[in-house]
């Protein structure tokens, strides 16, 4: 079998190292469809959740904070924060009853997102263009 040799960085001499600590995320956000589903501005607070959380998943932003370091607006932020509730890749609790700033904390993706996409189907077409074959 013919492997392709491992593609070379621009520049492999900037090699990036995590010099303190850093959030991560799952590549199944981007394999199984999860950023299409969720829209920009909710991968964007994702990612500023995932950059701020702490070993439990834990980050404690208010909600107008977020929208500045994100550069939207608040009602932007509000929405993205809605469709990550939605999608169960996040949870929320208020600091007391009748607030929007709390805790957020990011939950692991959940098990029937990654059973949905062993369960599509897909058109003849659609294995082609996946195999880097059709219109370019």
């Amino acid at each position: 079998m013919n492997q392709r040799p491992t593609p070379v960085p621009p520049r492999p001499d900037l090699e990036r190292r995590p010099r303190s600590a850093f959030g991560w995320l799952e590549a199944e956000l981007l394999h199984d469809g999860w950023l299409a589903e969720i829209g920009p501005h909710a991968a964007a607070a994702l990612v500023l959740l995932a950059l701020a959380a702490d070993r439990r998943g834990a980050s404690f932003f208010r909600r107008d904070r977020m929208a500045v370091r994100l550069g939207i607006s608040r009602h932007e932020l509000d929405v993205a924060l809605q469709r990550l509730l939605d999608c169960g890749l996040v949870d929320h609790r208020p600091w007391r009853a009748g607030l929007c700033d709390g805790v957020w904390q990011l939950l692991p993706i959940p098990e029937r997102r990654r059973a949905d996409r062993a369960l599509r189907e897909l058109s003849a077409a659609d294995v082609l263009r996946s195999l880097g074959f059709g219109p370019r």
